[in-house]
């Protein structure tokens, strides 16, 4: 079933399939409920799954690889790509790869297939909670963030390093100092061509989460905004427990494509982030302003 879903080839040479199951969700479900969805994600087809510290559920999702292993669903954990990223409190040099060893813990496995930095953000070392107090924020490290990150990849902790929510020109600073240059960056916003661009530009694979927070009477359906997205050569992350739609957004992989009537309408949508990142915004932090964050970027 997994083998129905394309893939792009990263510029670490790993192989990512284009679309992913997010495992995010609030409120939470309990642990043995999300190990059951899991499963059930992988029985639909799914091969790619994006969790992270901050979301809780790496245990779970690691519960669920083990099962599906024991059940043979899945011959090796190679047949899997799973990623997950570093939470803004471990966004240290010092704390990189102790983060990373913790989520391998969680997940049951040597290695990640791609690890990325969560935010360009850091707050004082601590617990992972959400929303970060105003007083923690501290001045981001890209580089001695970025040098252990490269690290983890040497180690071969993670296959691939990558970023999270980060604008053009953070990304154009980061890769003037990287010697391993992020192999993916993903971003909340669905149609962004600036950066769509400078990706490809720069063989930097973009991946779009929460890519049906624009749905309504202006998309006029899930299937063409997930197309959409794929089209643009961009891979998508999902997050639906439902087993109906889990199915229902592998479909948009079919022989089909977007009308030119489709293209226009969405090109004439007006543009808005799905998740603004005012929470990490402050007058004690770096970032005072939105423009600050994402550098004028929508």
């Amino acid at each position: 079933m997994g083998e129905n879903i394309p893939s792009v080839v990263l510029s670490s040479g790993l192989k990512m399939p284009m679309v992913a199951l997010g495992t995010v969700a609030s409120p939470l479900p309990p642990p043995q409920v999300l190990t059951q969805t899991f499963i059930d994600a992988i029985e639909a087809g799914y091969r790619h799954f994006d969790t992270a510290a901050l979301y809780n559920t790496e245990e779970p999702l690691g519960h669920a690889i083990a099962e599906a292993l024991q059940r043979g669903l899945i011959g090796t954990r190679d047949d899997l790509f799973i990623t997950s990223k570093l939470w803004c409190s471990d966004a240290h040099p010092d704390l990189v790869l102790p983060a990373l060893k913790n989520t391998l813990q969680k997940l049951g496995l040597e290695y990640v297939d791609l690890y990325l930095v969560h935010w360009p953000v850091r707050v004082k070392k601590g617990e992972i909670v959400f929303p970060c107090s105003n007083e923690d924020f501290l001045p981001f490290d890209m580089r001695g963030t970025w040098e252990a990150m490269e690290e983890c990849c040497r180690l071969g902790l993670a296959k691939s390093i990558g970023v999270s929510n980060f604008s053009c020109k953070k990304l154009s600073d980061l890769l003037a100092h990287s010697t391993i240059p992020p192999a993916v960056e993903l971003n909340p916003a669905w149609q962004q061509k600036k950066l769509i661009d400078f990706c490809k530009e720069k063989g930097i694979h973009l991946s779009a989460w929460s890519p049906l927070g624009a749905n309504g009477a202006s998309w006029g359906s899930n299937a063409v905004a997930l197309r959409w997205i794929y089209e643009q050569g961009v891979s998508v992350v999902v997050k639906s427990f439902n087993k109906g739609r889990m199915k229902e957004n592998l479909q948009i992989f079919g022989d089909w494509e977007l009308s030119k009537e489709d293209l226009n309408k969405i090109s004439q949508i007006p543009q808005q982030r799905g998740f603004s990142g005012e929470l990490f915004v402050s007058a004690n932090g770096p970032y005072k302003s939105l423009d600050e964050l994402w550098d004028g970027e929508i």
